[in-house]
């Protein structure tokens, strides 16, 4: 059942990718089985230009396992002349009543998560490579020791798209 939702998702992801003109880079890495908070999903990106605006977004497949209502992010950005940025981010994964929010026809749900450009579209001011790290961060309330496995996160993908105010 899990290979037949996994491949559904793959199609659909490449349905979307076809027929999206706004579409830079969009890449997906697998969570094998839980999320360790020690592991740290990773992309490298050479963006087109220095010039142009984009949106930039973290990409989340999630399954009933996931068992919260929200998610926290350790976001890295490294620039290529040495800048490093680090932000801790919440999402929200549920809705009030408890559905998950987030796109898809199975128990696989898709969420396209925004990390910059809401507010101020985002330049790739240097030129060379990129590279965005991302790690797992959730606590349970009252604990002080993190979630050591994050069971319910089956994939998590990088996605830059062309801002509309180019």
């Amino acid at each position: 059942m899990m290979l037949k939702n996994s491949c559904i998702a793959f199609i659909m992801s490449i349905l979307c990718y076809s027929c999206d003109s706004n579409l830079v880079f969009d890449e997906y890495q697998t969570v094998p089985n839980q999320w360790n908070k020690d592991s740290v999903v990773s992309f490298n990106v050479t963006p087109p230009d220095s010039t142009n605006t984009y949106n930039l977004f973290l990409n989340l497949r999630n399954n009933n396992s996931y068992k919260y209502s929200n998610l926290f992010l350790i976001v890295e950005m490294n620039y290529p002349n040495g800048k490093v940025q680090k932000d801790t981010l919440e999402y929200d994964m549920t809705a009030p009543d408890g559905t998950f929010l987030g796109k898809g026809f199975t128990d696989v749900k898709e969420n396209k998560l925004w990390y910059k450009g809401y507010e101020k579209p985002f330049v790739f001011n240097e030129v060379g490579e990129y590279t965005v790290k991302i790690q797992q961060a959730m606590r349970e309330n009252g604990k002080v020791d993190g979630v050591e496995n994050l069971e319910g996160i089956t994939e998590v993908g990088f996605r830059i798209e062309h801002s509309n105010t180019n």
